[in-house]
C-alpha cells in the first residue's frame, strides 16, 4: 500500500475457532440474500519493509510462524474473515518460486532460503481458522532503492537490465515492455497454480506515483511499441489495461474459483478534471498519474472486486470519505463487481493527523455509512499490526458496533 504516499498525495497451526468467514469459494461460493456473498471483513498483512510481518528480518522459522499465527488469530478475535497477505512485495517471493528470489524480508538477504514455505503455511493456517487468504502481489516494483547490484545475483532484473527503470530512488519494471508483462504474470501465476488461494490481489502501484522533477524514462519502449497512440498517457493506460485483462482471462482459465481484486488509490479523477470524477481535489488521480483506469476495469468486469483506499475521514475537505464511498457505489452498480472500502486504521491516534482520527468512533461511522449503500460489501483495514494494537479502541468499537454476527464458510 502507498500509506506514506497517500498522506501527502492530497496536498499538491493452533486455530482459534472459525472466523466470521464470508462463505464463498470464489464465484461458485455460497451467496446470501439477493445473490450476494456475506460482507467481507478483511485486513492487509504487509511484508514490504517488515511493516506487519515478519516483525523483522532474520527471525527463525518458528518465530515467523508464531507471529503469522498470531495475526491470523487476531483476525478471528476481531471477527474478520479475510486476510490479504503480501507475498510478492518487491519482485521477490514468499514461496519457493522458480522465477524470482526469496524475499529479503524473511532472512535479511534476498535469495536466501528461509527453510519453510510461508505462503503454503499461511493458506493452511488461514483456512483452518475459516479465513479466506488473498495473495497480494505488486506487479512492477523491483526495489525500494536504486542500486541493481544490491539485488540477488540471479535476480531477473539483473539478468535483464533493459527491463528496469530507475525512478524516484527506486527500481521498477517497465510496464511498456510485452516481455515484462509476460514475466510478471508468470511469476504471479506460479503461486496461483500451486496454492489454494481465494483471490489474487494487487495494490495501488502500477506506474509509480509521480516524483516532482523526474520523468519515468520509457522513451525507447514508447518508440518501439507506442506507434498506435498519439498520446503517451493513453499508451501507458493501455499497457496497464492489458495486464489487468490478460490476468483476468488467465485466472479464469487457471483457477476459476479464485477472484481478482485491486485496491487502488481512491480518486479515479477529480471532478475538476473530468465531470464524471468525484467531487474531490486530490493531488493524485489514478487515471492521469498512475495510468490506471480503475473505473474502466469495473465497467469491463475484468476484476471481481475493487477495494479503493479511502484513507480519509468523513468531512475531509480535499477528499471526503462521505463523497468517495457513494461515488464508488455508483461506479460498481449493476456491474456485478463487488465493492469493499479500504480503511486507514493506521491513521488512528497518529499525532500527525487531525481531530477526526483521534475519535475512537470515526471508523465505526465509516462502516455505518458504508452499510447505508448496498453496493458496499465490506471493509478492509490497513494494517494487521494496527488491528492487533487497536489504537484508542477504534477497532474494538467497530467490532462491538458492527461485527457481532458470525457467518461460517461452506468448507
Amino acid at each position: 500500500m502507498a500509506a506514506g504516499a497517500l498522506s501527502g498525495a492530497l496536498l499538491a497451526g493452533s486455530g482459534a475457532g472459525s472466523a466470521a468467514a464470508w462463505g464463498g469459494r470464489g464465484r461458485r461460493g455460497r451467496r446470501g440474500r439477493h445473490g450476494q456473498r456475506p460482507e467481507l471483513r478483511g485486513m492487509w498483512v504487509a511484508t514490504v519493509s517488515n511493516i506487519d510481518w515478519p516483525a523483522r528480518a532474520g527471525l527463525s522459522a518458528a518465530e515467523q510462524q508464531a507471529q503469522l499465527r498470531a495475526h491470523l488469530d487476531t483476525a478471528v478475535e476481531r471477527r474478520l474473515n479475510t486476510v490479504i497477505l503480501q507475498v510478492r512485495p518487491t519482485a521477490d517471493a514468499l514461496w519457493p518460486s522458480p522465477h524470482e528470489p526469496w524475499s529479503q524480508y524473511l532472512t535479511g538477504t534476498q535469495g536466501r532460503d528461509p527453510g519453510w514455505d510461508p505462503l503454503g503455511f499461511a493458506v493452511r493456517e488461514a483456512h483452518d481458522r475459516g479465513l479466506e487468504l488473498h495473495a497480494w502481489f505488486n506487479p512492477y516494483r523491483v526495489a525500494n532503492h536504486a542500486a541493481p547490484e544490491r539485488l540477488a545475483p540471479d535476480h531477473p532484473a539483473r539478468r535483464n537490465p533493459d527491463w528496469v527503470v530507475p525512478y524516484g530512488g527506486k527500481l521498477y519494471y517497465n510496464p511498456g515492455l510485452p516481455e515484462v508483462r509476460r514475466f510478471v504474470q508468470d511469476a504471479m501465476f506460479d503461486a496461483v497454480e500451486r496454492y489454494d488461494i481465494d483471490a489474487m490481489h494487487w495494490d495501488d502501484y502500477f506506474y509509480p506515483y509521480p516524483v516532482a522533477g523526474e520523468d519515468f524514462d520509457d522513451d525507447e519502449a514508447y518508440e518501439r511499441y507506442g506507434g498506435d497512440f498519439e498520446d503517451r498517457a493513453d499508451w501507458r493506460r493501455h499497457n496497464i489495461d492489458l495486464l489487468v485483462r490478460e490476468t483476468a482471462e488467465r485466472l479464469r482459465r487457471t483457477r476459476p474459483q479464485a477472484r481478482l481484486g485491486v485496491s487502488p488509490f481512491a480518486v479515479w479523477r477529480n471532478k475538476g478534471t473530468d465531470p464524471e470524477g468525484s467531487d474531490t481535489r486530490a493531488g493524485v488521480e489514478t487515471y492521469d498519474d498512475l495510468y490506471a483506469d480503475t473505473r474502466k476495469w469495473v465497467r469491463e468486469r475484468w476484476i471481481d472486486h475493487i477495494v479503493p483506499q479511502v484513507y480519509w475521514n468523513i468531512g475531509f475537505t480535499a477528499a471526503d470519505y462521505a463523497e468517495l464511498v457513494p461515488w464508488w457505489a455508483d461506479v460498481v452498480r449493476g456491474t456485478g463487481v463487488e465493492l469493499y472500502i479500504g480503511e486507514a486504521l493506521y491513521k488512528v491516534a497518529d499525532p500527525a493527523q487531525g481531530p477526526a482520527w483521534h475519535d475512537p468512533a470515526e471508523l465505526s461511522r465509516h462502516v455505518a455509512l458504508c452499510r447505508s449503500h448496498p453496493e458496499v460489501r465490506g471493509n478492509v483495514y490497513f494494517s494487521a499490526k494496527h488491528v492487533a494494537a487497536d489504537p484508542i479502541g477504534a477497532m474494538t468499537r467497530v467490532v462491538e458496533d458492527h461485527y457481532q454476527d458470525r457467518v461460517r464458510p461452506p468448507r
